[in-house]
């Protein structure tokens, strides 16, 4: 990939609070994207909550906002900075749902700035789960039998016709959050419940299960 000579600064979004077994991996890809813009001579802005990591250190970005990872807070940095561009990667499901949320708001055009990496359009394909179900289908990938879930009716209609175990997804919590196995009416209720409070656009993929299926080659 050629130097875009254009973007000479950049905003790097961490990930937030490091929980012990999880998002210590973006501090260090977010570390290492630091690292490397740097050394192709780009201004790096880092934005993160948390003081306690390694990329909110002078010596890896030129400049550190600890700040809450909030679209109105970063907006601020982004009038004040002026970047050519963000990077959104780097702070796993808090930076893909601030981009999200940034774009959607009219931010990133206000400002004139670019998205750098995966695109709005792909992280959309990615995190909806309806529109993911339908890319897999329109190339022939064979998928359990889903319903993407708007509200609680949509869903029950779907378990009412389908043995459980049923498989509950909130959209865009890539990592998993709020997701799991609802093997009877109970589980199904509370999962329900828990994955449209998680997911910012309030929707569940309900999908069928495949466990205790076998794999032949």
């Amino acid at each position: 990939m050629p130097k875009n000579e254009k973007i000479r600064k950049v905003i790097v979004i961490g990930s937030g609070p490091i929980v012990i077994g999880q998002s210590a991996e973006f501090d260090y890809s977010g570390s290492q994207a630091c690292a490397s813009l740097r050394q192709e001579g780009v201004k790096v802005v880092v934005v993160n909550s948390n003081p306690a990591t390694i990329q909110t250190d002078n010596e890896i970005a030129d400049i550190v906002y600890i700040e809450p990872l909030r679209a109105d807070f970063v907006e601020r940095i982004i009038a004040k900075e002026k970047p050519d561009g963000i990077i959104a990667t780097m702070g796993g499901q808090t930076g893909l749902n601030l981009a999200m949320e940034l774009h959607q708001k009219g931010v990133l055009e206000k400002y004139g700035v670019r998205l750098l990496g995966t695109g709005i359009e792909s992280i959309e394909l990615a995190e909806d789960r309806g529109k993911f179900k339908d890319l897999m289908k329109s190339i022939g990938e064979p998928i359990p039998e889903s319903v993407a879930a708007s509200s609680a009716k949509e869903a029950e209609e779907f378990a009412k016709s389908h043995p459980f175990p049923l498989i509950l997804r909130p959209a865009f919590t890539l990592g998993g959050t709020g997701g799991g196995i609802a093997r009877n009416r109970e589980e199904f209720a509370k999962l329900l419940e828990l994955g449209f409070t998680l997911s910012p656009t309030h929707q569940v993929l309900v999908e069928e299960s495949v466990l205790g299926w076998g794999e032949f080659e």
